[in-house]
Protein backbone atom coordinates (compact mmCIF):
# COMPACT_ATOMS: atom_id res chain seq x y z
CA UNK A 1 0.00 0.00 0.00
CA UNK A 2 1.27 3.45 -0.92
CA UNK A 3 0.83 6.69 1.00
CA UNK A 4 -1.91 7.84 -1.40
CA UNK A 5 -3.70 4.49 -1.13
CA UNK A 6 -3.49 4.70 2.66
CA UNK A 7 -5.00 8.19 2.66
CA UNK A 8 -7.78 6.99 0.37
CA UNK A 9 -8.50 4.11 2.74
CA UNK A 10 -8.56 6.56 5.65
CA UNK A 11 -11.28 8.57 3.87
CA UNK A 12 -13.31 5.39 3.30
CA UNK A 13 -12.98 4.44 6.95
CA UNK A 14 -13.95 7.91 8.18
CA UNK A 15 -10.53 8.63 9.68
CA UNK A 16 -9.63 12.33 9.76
CA UNK A 17 -6.88 13.23 7.29
CA UNK A 18 -4.73 14.84 9.98
CA UNK A 19 -4.84 11.73 12.14
CA UNK A 20 -4.12 9.55 9.12
CA UNK A 21 -1.05 11.61 8.24
CA UNK A 22 0.25 11.39 11.82
CA UNK A 23 -0.20 7.62 11.83
CA UNK A 24 1.33 7.07 8.39
CA UNK A 25 4.15 9.42 9.31
CA UNK A 26 4.84 7.35 12.39
CA UNK A 27 4.90 4.14 10.36
CA UNK A 28 7.17 5.57 7.66
CA UNK A 29 9.24 7.85 9.93
CA UNK A 30 8.47 10.77 7.64
CA UNK A 31 6.96 14.21 8.14
CA UNK A 32 3.67 15.54 6.79
CA UNK A 33 5.24 17.55 3.96
CA UNK A 34 7.21 14.54 2.74
CA UNK A 35 4.11 12.33 2.76
CA UNK A 36 2.11 14.83 0.73
CA UNK A 37 4.79 15.02 -1.95
CA UNK A 38 5.60 11.30 -2.02
CA UNK A 39 2.20 9.71 -2.51
CA UNK A 40 3.64 6.75 -4.37
CA UNK A 41 6.01 5.80 -1.53
CA UNK A 42 5.24 2.56 0.33
CA UNK A 43 3.41 2.79 3.66
CA UNK A 44 4.03 -0.60 5.31
CA UNK A 45 1.51 -1.59 7.97
CA UNK A 46 -0.78 1.33 7.17
CA UNK A 47 -3.89 -0.69 6.32
CA UNK A 48 -3.96 -2.63 9.59
CA UNK A 49 -3.12 0.45 11.65
CA UNK A 50 -5.79 2.59 9.98
CA UNK A 51 -8.42 -0.08 10.57
CA UNK A 52 -7.47 -0.23 14.25
CA UNK A 53 -7.77 3.56 14.43
CA UNK A 54 -11.18 3.46 12.72
CA UNK A 55 -12.28 0.80 15.23
CA UNK A 56 -11.62 3.18 18.10
CA UNK A 57 -8.07 2.42 19.21
CA UNK A 58 -6.52 5.76 20.24
CA UNK A 59 -4.01 7.35 17.89
CA UNK A 60 -1.69 7.90 20.86
CA UNK A 61 -1.61 4.17 21.57
CA UNK A 62 -0.88 3.34 17.93
CA UNK A 63 2.04 5.78 17.80
CA UNK A 64 3.04 5.54 21.46
CA UNK A 65 3.22 9.34 21.81
CA UNK A 66 1.01 12.26 22.78
CA UNK A 67 1.81 16.00 22.77
CA UNK A 68 0.96 17.93 25.94
CA UNK A 69 1.79 21.53 26.87
CA UNK A 70 4.73 21.65 24.47
CA UNK A 71 6.13 18.27 25.51
CA UNK A 72 6.02 14.97 23.62
CA UNK A 73 5.12 12.21 26.06
CA UNK A 74 5.27 8.47 25.77
CA UNK A 75 1.93 6.85 26.57
CA UNK A 76 0.81 3.24 26.90
CA UNK A 77 -2.47 1.49 27.72
CA UNK A 78 -1.36 1.71 31.37
CA UNK A 79 -1.79 5.50 31.38
CA UNK A 80 -4.54 7.99 30.70
CA UNK A 81 -3.92 9.84 27.44
CA UNK A 82 -3.26 13.51 28.33
CA UNK A 83 -5.95 15.83 26.94
CA UNK A 84 -5.57 19.46 25.87
CA UNK A 85 -8.22 20.45 28.42
CA UNK A 86 -5.87 19.42 31.22
CA UNK A 87 -3.49 22.16 30.11
CA UNK A 88 -5.99 24.49 31.84
CA UNK A 89 -4.87 22.99 35.16
CA UNK A 90 -1.18 23.38 34.28
CA UNK A 91 -1.58 27.01 33.22
CA UNK A 92 -3.40 27.82 36.46
CA UNK A 93 -0.66 26.13 38.51
CA UNK A 94 2.03 28.13 36.69
CA UNK A 95 0.20 31.40 37.38
CA UNK A 96 0.19 30.62 41.10
CA UNK A 97 3.83 29.49 41.12
CA UNK A 98 4.90 32.73 39.44
CA UNK A 99 3.79 34.56 42.60
CA UNK A 100 5.82 32.35 44.94
CA UNK A 101 9.49 32.97 45.73
CA UNK A 102 12.28 30.44 45.97
CA UNK A 103 11.63 26.79 45.23
CA UNK A 104 7.92 26.13 45.79
CA UNK A 105 6.92 22.53 46.44
CA UNK A 106 4.32 20.91 44.18
CA UNK A 107 2.75 17.45 44.15
CA UNK A 108 0.81 15.90 41.28
CA UNK A 109 -1.53 13.16 42.51
CA UNK A 110 -2.46 10.40 40.07
CA UNK A 111 0.28 11.44 37.67
CA UNK A 112 -0.28 8.76 35.00
CA UNK A 113 2.16 9.52 32.17
CA UNK A 114 3.62 12.34 34.28
CA UNK A 115 2.03 14.96 32.03
CA UNK A 116 1.04 17.55 34.64
CA UNK A 117 4.16 17.23 36.78
CA UNK A 118 6.53 17.35 33.80
CA UNK A 119 4.74 20.27 32.16
CA UNK A 120 4.98 22.28 35.38
CA UNK A 121 8.64 21.37 35.87
CA UNK A 122 9.48 22.27 32.27
CA UNK A 123 7.86 25.70 32.55
CA UNK A 124 8.98 26.40 36.14
CA UNK A 125 12.34 24.67 36.71
CA UNK A 126 12.77 26.14 40.20
CA UNK A 127 9.67 24.31 41.47
CA UNK A 128 10.31 21.09 43.39
CA UNK A 129 8.02 18.45 41.89
CA UNK A 130 6.72 15.25 43.47
CA UNK A 131 4.35 12.93 41.60
CA UNK A 132 2.32 9.98 42.88
CA UNK A 133 0.51 7.11 41.21
CA UNK A 134 -0.83 3.82 42.56
CA UNK A 135 -0.06 2.05 39.27
CA UNK A 136 3.54 0.84 39.09
CA UNK A 137 3.18 0.47 35.31
CA UNK A 138 2.01 4.07 34.90
CA UNK A 139 4.75 5.32 37.19
CA UNK A 140 7.37 3.53 35.07
CA UNK A 141 6.07 5.38 32.00
CA UNK A 142 6.13 8.70 33.87
CA UNK A 143 9.66 8.12 35.15
CA UNK A 144 10.87 7.23 31.64
CA UNK A 145 9.29 10.42 30.27
CA UNK A 146 11.04 12.47 32.94
CA UNK A 147 14.42 10.88 32.26
CA UNK A 148 14.10 11.31 28.48
CA UNK A 149 13.12 14.98 28.87
CA UNK A 150 15.75 15.67 31.52
CA UNK A 151 13.12 16.89 34.01
CA UNK A 152 13.77 15.81 37.62
CA UNK A 153 10.68 14.75 39.55
CA UNK A 154 10.43 12.77 42.79
CA UNK A 155 8.28 9.81 41.70
CA UNK A 156 6.32 8.05 44.46
CA UNK A 157 4.35 4.80 44.27
CA UNK A 158 1.15 4.73 46.30
CA UNK A 159 -2.47 5.77 46.57
CA UNK A 160 -3.02 9.53 46.70
CA UNK A 161 -1.38 10.90 49.88
CA UNK A 162 -0.25 7.55 51.32
CA UNK A 163 3.43 7.90 50.33
CA UNK A 164 3.53 11.54 51.52
CA UNK A 165 3.16 11.12 55.29
CA UNK A 166 4.27 14.24 57.17
CA UNK A 167 4.91 16.26 54.00
CA UNK A 168 3.34 19.60 53.13
CA UNK A 169 3.30 21.39 49.80
CA UNK A 170 2.71 24.87 48.47
CA UNK A 171 0.57 23.46 45.66
CA UNK A 172 -1.35 20.22 45.15
CA UNK A 173 -2.66 19.43 41.67
CA UNK A 174 -4.63 16.45 40.45
CA UNK A 175 -6.64 15.19 37.51
CA UNK A 176 -8.37 12.34 39.37
CA UNK A 177 -10.95 9.88 38.01
CA UNK A 178 -14.22 11.82 37.89
CA UNK A 179 -16.45 10.28 35.21
CA UNK A 180 -19.70 8.88 36.64
CA UNK A 181 -19.92 5.11 36.64
CA UNK A 182 -23.00 5.11 34.39
CA UNK A 183 -21.71 7.69 31.90
CA UNK A 184 -22.69 6.52 28.40
CA UNK A 185 -19.32 7.67 26.99
CA UNK A 186 -17.25 5.27 29.09
CA UNK A 187 -17.37 2.44 26.52
CA UNK A 188 -15.68 4.77 24.02
CA UNK A 189 -12.71 5.00 26.41
CA UNK A 190 -12.26 1.26 26.85
CA UNK A 191 -8.63 1.38 25.65
CA UNK A 192 -7.60 3.46 28.69
CA UNK A 193 -7.36 2.20 32.30
CA UNK A 194 -10.83 2.29 33.85
CA UNK A 195 -9.40 3.19 37.27
CA UNK A 196 -7.99 6.42 35.78
CA UNK A 197 -11.38 7.36 34.37
CA UNK A 198 -14.05 6.65 36.98
CA UNK A 199 -14.37 5.91 40.69
CA UNK A 200 -17.91 4.69 40.03
CA UNK A 201 -21.07 6.19 41.45
CA UNK A 202 -21.53 9.90 40.73
CA UNK A 203 -17.84 10.32 39.90
CA UNK A 204 -17.16 12.59 42.88
CA UNK A 205 -15.67 10.10 45.36
CA UNK A 206 -12.00 10.79 44.62
CA UNK A 207 -12.55 14.53 44.35
CA UNK A 208 -14.17 14.55 47.79
CA UNK A 209 -11.41 12.36 49.22
CA UNK A 210 -8.68 14.65 47.92
CA UNK A 211 -10.40 17.76 49.28
CA UNK A 212 -10.83 16.11 52.68
CA UNK A 213 -7.20 14.99 52.96
CA UNK A 214 -5.43 17.94 51.31
CA UNK A 215 -5.31 20.29 54.36
CA UNK A 216 -3.00 17.85 56.15
CA UNK A 217 -0.52 18.23 53.29
CA UNK A 218 -0.80 21.93 52.44
CA UNK A 219 1.39 24.68 53.81
CA UNK A 220 -0.51 27.73 55.11
CA UNK A 221 -1.67 29.66 52.08
CA UNK A 222 -1.16 26.65 49.81
CA UNK A 223 -3.49 25.82 46.94
CA UNK A 224 -5.38 22.71 45.88
CA UNK A 225 -6.26 22.57 42.15
CA UNK A 226 -8.51 19.82 40.79
CA UNK A 227 -9.72 18.92 37.33
CA UNK A 228 -13.34 17.72 37.18
CA UNK A 229 -16.28 17.21 34.86
CA UNK A 230 -18.11 20.18 33.36
CA UNK A 231 -21.17 19.49 35.53
CA UNK A 232 -19.30 18.91 38.81
CA UNK A 233 -18.10 22.45 39.52
CA UNK A 234 -20.85 23.31 42.00
CA UNK A 235 -20.40 20.10 43.97
CA UNK A 236 -16.63 20.59 44.14
CA UNK A 237 -17.00 24.25 45.22
CA UNK A 238 -19.43 23.25 47.97
CA UNK A 239 -17.06 20.59 49.27
CA UNK A 240 -14.12 23.01 49.24
CA UNK A 241 -16.16 25.50 51.28
CA UNK A 242 -17.29 22.81 53.71
CA UNK A 243 -13.65 21.86 54.29
CA UNK A 244 -12.79 25.51 55.09
CA UNK A 245 -10.89 26.34 51.91
CA UNK A 246 -10.80 30.06 51.10
CA UNK A 247 -10.76 31.84 47.75
CA UNK A 248 -12.51 29.04 45.89
CA UNK A 249 -12.03 29.65 42.14
CA UNK A 250 -13.06 28.10 38.84
CA UNK A 251 -11.34 27.85 35.47
CA UNK A 252 -12.83 26.93 32.08
CA UNK A 253 -11.33 24.75 29.37
CA UNK A 254 -10.74 25.52 25.70
CA UNK A 255 -14.42 24.97 24.92
CA UNK A 256 -15.59 27.26 27.71
CA UNK A 257 -16.71 24.44 29.99
CA UNK A 258 -16.10 24.42 33.74
CA UNK A 259 -12.99 22.25 34.00
CA UNK A 260 -10.94 22.97 37.14
CA UNK A 261 -11.67 24.23 40.63
CA UNK A 262 -9.31 25.26 43.36
CA UNK A 263 -9.15 26.61 46.86
CA UNK A 264 -6.54 28.21 49.12
CA UNK A 265 -5.84 26.74 52.53
CA UNK A 266 -5.48 29.36 55.22
CA UNK A 267 -7.15 27.88 58.28
CA UNK A 268 -6.03 24.93 60.34
CA UNK A 269 -9.60 24.39 61.58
Amino acid sequence: MTVDEALALARQLGVERGDALVLIGHLTDQGRAWLITHGDAPAPGAEAALRRLADGEPLAHLTGWQPFHGLMLQVTPATLIPRPDTETLVDWALELLAELPGQPSVVDLGTGSGAIALAIKAACPRAQLTAVDFSADALAVARANGERLGLPVDWRHGNWFEPLAGQRFDLIVSNPPYIAGDDPHLPELSHEPITALTPGGDGLADLRSLIDAAPQHLSPGGWLLLEHGWDQADAVAQHLAARNFDESCLRHDLAGRARASGGRWRSQA
